[in-house]
C-alpha cells in the first residue's frame, strides 16, 4: 500500500499496463500538471526535478470514465416532495472512476432549473473533476437559461447540448413531432456555431411509440441520426429491439447502467447484456455508450400511472457493469472500456482532450486491478481515489 502526499506538478505513474482504449502494454506516463506530458517505456526523469513516482506493476491504467447522464441537482419528485432525490457528491463520483460528467434536470423543471445545475456544475470542477450540462428539462418547451437552446449552446460555455428530452413517457409533455424537430434544429445550429456537440438528450419511455418520434424525423428531414441521444433503451425489450435498429441506422444507443435488477424498471435487460446483444446483433461498437443515470429516481407505475415503486440511480453501477462486460459478457478490455470513456467523448465532442489516454489530453484515468476493481483514480492530474477509497472530498462532505 503506498501513501502518497501528492505535492510535485510532475508525477510518474510507472508500469501499468496502459488500455487508452488502445492497448499500448506496459508503459510509464509522466503527469504534468493537468496533462498528459509523455508515455514511454521508461521515463528518465532529470535528476534537477522536483516528481513524485507511483508504482502500478501489476494494475491496469484505463481513460476516466465519462458519464453523459448525471442529475447533479438530484431528480424525482415523482411521488411527491419528500420523494425528490439528492444533490451528487464528488466522492461519489471519483469512487465510480468518473472524472467527467454532464448534468441534467428531468421530471422536475420547475422548482429545479438550468441555473442551478450550472452552480452545481461549477462547484464540482472547483472540487476536482471536469463537468458540462444540458439545457431543458422533460417538458417541450424546454427551460433554459438565457430564453433558447441556441443561444444558451452559444454563450454558456459548460452547456453542450439539450436534455433530458422526454418522449414516449405519461410524464412528458406529450411533445409533438415538430416540437422536437425544431428543438433538435436549435441545438445543431448553436453547437454548430459554438463548436460543441449539439446533441440532444432524449429520455425514452415505457410508451409505445417508443422510437418512433425520432426515426420520422431522421428519414423526412435534413436533422442528421447522429443529432440526437436517446437513453434508458435497455429498460424493456421491446423498445431494446428498437433501439438496435437505430444503432444500426447509424445513431447513438445509450445503455442506462441503473437499469436493470439494481432499479425499477419493469422487465430490463441488464445493462452489459444490452450491449453484448447490440454488438452481436451487428451495431457498430462505436455508436454504443453507457452512462449512470446517477442520482435520478427511478420510478414504477402500474397500468394507471399510479407509482407502486422508486429506486434511485446509481453512478457505481458504470463500474459494476464494465467489470461483467469483460467477465461475464467475453468481451475485452479494450472494447468495453470504450462505452464510458472514448465513445462518448467523440458523442460530445470532448476528444482528445478526454476519453484516450495520449499526450496532450487531461490526466483522467483510472487504475483498476485485473479483476476490474478500482485501485486509483485521477482528475486533471490530481489522485482522487487511492486503494479504492476517496481521499479528497467535496466542500460539505462529512
Amino acid at each position: 500500500m503506498q501513501s502518497i502526499q501528492q505535492k510535485s506538478f510532475f508525477v510518474v505513474l510507472r508500469g501499468a499496463h496502459i488500455v487508452g482504449p488502445i492497448d499500448l502494454g506496459k508503459q510509464d506516463v509522466l503527469i504534468a500538471g493537468e496533462k498528459v506530458a509523455a508515455i514511454e517505456p521508461h521515463i528518465e526523469m532529470p535528476v534537477s526535478w522536483e516528481y513524485e513516482e507511483i508504482l502500478l506493476d501489476g494494475y491496469i491504467l484505463v481513460p476516466g470514465f465519462i458519464d453523459s447522464h448525471v442529475h447533479m441537482i438530484g431528480g424525482g419528485g415523482e411521488g411527491g416532495y419528500a420523494t425528490r432525490t439528492p444533490e451528487v457528491t464528488l466522492s461519489t463520483a471519483t469512487r465510480a472512476g468518473i472524472t467527467t460528467m454532464v448534468g441534467c434536470l428531468g421530471t422536475d423543471g420547475i422548482t429545479r432549473h438550468v441555473t442551478s445545475l450550472l452552480a452545481k456544475a461549477r462547484g464540482l470542477e472547483e472540487e476536482g473533476i471536469t463537468t458540462y450540462i444540458y439545457t431543458g428539462a422533460y417538458e417541450v418547451p424546454t427551460p433554459t437559461i438565457t430564453g433558447s437552446v441556441r443561444s444558451d449552446l452559444i454563450l454558456i460555455d459548460k452547456v453542450i447540448g439539450a436534455g433530458e428530452i422526454a418522449i414516449s413517457d405519461h410524464r412528458s409533455a406529450q411533445p409533438l413531432r415538430e416540437e422536437i424537430q425544431k428543438l433538435a434544429a436549435e441545438a445543431r445550429v448553436g453547437g454548430m456555431l459554438s463548436g460543441k456537440a449539439g446533441i440532444v438528450n432524449v429520455h425514452v419511455g415505457d410508451g409505445k411509440a417508443g422510437l418512433d418520434m425520432l426515426f420520422a424525423i431522421v428519414k423526412e428531414t435534413e436533422i442528421p441520426i447522429t443529432q440526437f441521444l436517446p437513453t434508458h433503451l435497455n429498460r424493456n425489450p421491446w423498445l431494446f429491439k428498437q433501439a438496435i435498429e437505430w444503432g444500426k441506422y447509424g445513431g447513438f444507443i445509450d445503455i442506462t447502467s441503473s437499469v436493470g435488477p439494481r432499479g425499477n424498471s419493469k422487465d430490463p435487460i441488464k445493462p452489459s447484456r444490452a450491449i453484448r446483444e447490440a454488438l452481436d446483433a451487428g451495431v457498430e461498437l462505436n455508436n454504443i455508450t453507457i452512462s449512470s443515470d446517477g442520482n435520478g429516481s427511478i420510478p414504477r407505475f402500474d397500468e394507471n400511472g399510479n407509482i407502486i415503486g422508486l429506486g434511485i440511480g446509481n453512478e457505481d453501477s458504470l463500474l459494476e457493469e464494465l467489470g461483467d462486460l469483460v467477465l461475464k459478457e467475453g468481451i475485452k478490455l479494450a472494447d468495453a472500456i470504450q462505452v464510458v470513456t472514448s465513445n462518448v467523448a467523440k458523442v460530445l465532442k470532448l476528444w482528445p482532450r478526454k476519453g484516450c489516454i495520449k499526450v496532450g489530453s487531461d490526466a483522467d484515468f483510472v487504475v483498476l486491478t485485473p479483476d476490474i476493481e478500482l485501485y486509483q483514480v485521477w482528475a486533471r492530474g490530481k489522485l482522487m481515489v487511492n486503494n479504492g477509497e476517496p481521499i479528497i472530498f467535496g466542500t460539505f462532505e462529512g
